[in-house]
């Protein structure tokens, strides 16, 4: 992930003889009647994410425990902390909401480091009023055809589509091109931008964010939805139809996903790619029933034209899980960059060690047993189209990681943080206690995710190369 804060380094661990990560600093308490952090502390967390935005690296380090009946306090003083950060933040922010009628535009230039004079222009609007929990947000990705026609189209349809009360992110591709793709990392850098900003607005709701497009905005949506699942409630690609290694469908075990493609769409093989896409949804889906939700479907008699308007109303039926007790992440790199956390895991150290291969963590919460399973993952070609030379399909061979660190953060919607809790990692238990309740947990996966449902009171440190 091209993280808009700096990369952390090593976070503190629960203490317990089975803890393969750093031993954990002794606690103290907050230092006041009410167990709430003192307004100095949270000056000086605000000061800290100020330096996290800014680019400034390394960890929130504190003593500080928080007594367990006073997490969602403390949890609200963490978050305000980061709102003031990002308020106070010089940088180019969301224009005013209006309603998407008024066709009220805005623009970001984006870091010329990433993509020179790449300046995104964007339609920022709202359609019927805004609910008691915040508004749905929807972000659409044009096609690629002249970049001024395909956002005026876009600004056209979205305010068709019948997903109202909603709000939307309508950005314009910068630069065309070799640079006419919506997940290159200039343009990875404006979607956690965007999450970031609509997170601290008051506005949106955090569980109701979807991302979908058409055409180049179906190639798009759908590698996007594969790399930030985590934040998503759906994604819906249409006209599209990416090679799966492109887009790994586990990723996707808890974000809704549609799809939707005309049968006759030859052109780049998207019909046949969204056809192994309906497979590979489908198996896995059938292998973890709960999980895969997926509408995935080749229109008969259609081409790369198709009915837009089913998409979006389909998707606003589903909020997102924010504390899953199952997932399945492939860390793929996407434009040469990664990912650094996926729900409530954070990467400290990766176990591939170049893209020839790709870690895969897979977790699993039974009560108060969490499994974790960390595998490299090897993909051989099996097809490629004889025309263009896209590899269609492919094998994946997994083994055992022998090297990395990761933080799994823990919270009492994913576990009882009064019992005993045991990991185990690769067969192997690496912790079994209680886990400490600690104020440098909450702000340092608050910086990671910049979410406010993941701010997380406890963590795991786990090193493979210690199991």
């Amino acid at each position: 992930m091209f993280s808009l804060l700096a990369a952390l380094a090593v976070l503190g661990a629960g203490c317990s003889s089975d803890d393969t990560g750093s031993d954990t600093p002794p606690s103290i308490g907050t230092g006041t009647d009410d167990g709430l952090i003192s307004e100095q502390t949270r000056q000086e967390i605000e000061s800290y994410f100020s330096a996290c935005l800014a680019g400034d690296e390394g960890d929130y380090t504190s003593q500080i425990a928080i007594n367990a009946a006073k997490v969602s306090g403390n949890t609200d003083l963490v978050w305000e902390a980061w709102k003031s950060a990002n308020n106070n933040f010089d940088e180019e922010k969301l224009i005013d909401l209006t309603s998407l009628g008024t066709k009220r535009s805005g623009s970001w230039l984006l870091p010329a480091s990433l993509e020179a004079s790449a300046t995104m222009n964007y339609y920022w609007g709202s359609k019927s009023n805004k609910p008691a929990a915040g508004y749905p947000l929807f972000l659409y990705l044009h096609g690629s055809g002249d970049k001024n026609t395909e956002w005026e189209t876009g600004w056209s349809l979205c305010q068709s589509f019948q997903d109202s009360p909603s709000v939307y992110f309508i950005p314009q591709i910068p630069n065309v091109g070799d640079y006419y793709r919506w997940w290159q990392k200039a343009k990875q850098y404006a979607w956690e931008k965007l999450l970031r900003l609509a997170f601290v607005s008051d506005i949106i709701n955090p569980d109701r964010i979807y991302f979908f497009g058409i055409s180049e905005g179906g190639y798009g949506s759908q590698r996007l939805a594969s790399f930030y699942a985590d934040y998503l409630a759906g994604a819906g690609p249409m006209a599209g139809g990416e090679p799966l290694k492109n887009a790994p469908a586990e990723n996707c075990a808890n974000t809704a996903f549609s799809l939707r493609t005309g049968a006759n769409d030859t052109g780049f093989y998207r019909n046949t790619l969204t056809g192994y896409t309906k497979e590979a949804f489908d198996e896995l889906e059938a292998a973890h029933p709960g999980y895969y939700t997926h509408n995935i479907e080749l229109i008969p008699n259609a081409s790369h034209a198709i009915d837009y308007t089913l998409t979006t109303p389909w998707l606003k039926e589903y909020e997102r899980n924010s504390y899953p007790h199952y997932f399945c992440w492939e860390d793929f790199e996407m434009d040469g960059q990664y990912r650094t956390g996926f729900y409530n895991l954070r990467v400290l150290e990766r176990s591939n060690s170049d893209f020839s291969t790709r870690t895969c963590y897979e977790m699993n919460i039974t009560g108060n047993n969490i499994t974790l399973q960390v595998d490299e993952v090897r993909y051989t070609t099996t097809e490629i189209d004889p025309k263009w030379g896209i590899e269609m399909r492919f094998d994946k061979s997994k083994t055992p990681a022998t090297k990395g660190k990761v933080v799994l953060y823990l919270c009492n919607e994913l576990v009882d943080l009064s019992k005993s809790v045991t990991l185990t990692v690769n067969g192997k238990k690496v912790y079994s206690g209680v886990p400490e309740i600690r104020l440098e947990n909450m702000v340092n996966s608050c910086a990671e995710f910049f979410d406010p449902r993941r701010i997380y009171p406890a963590a795991i440190e786990v090193d493979l190369s210690k199991l």
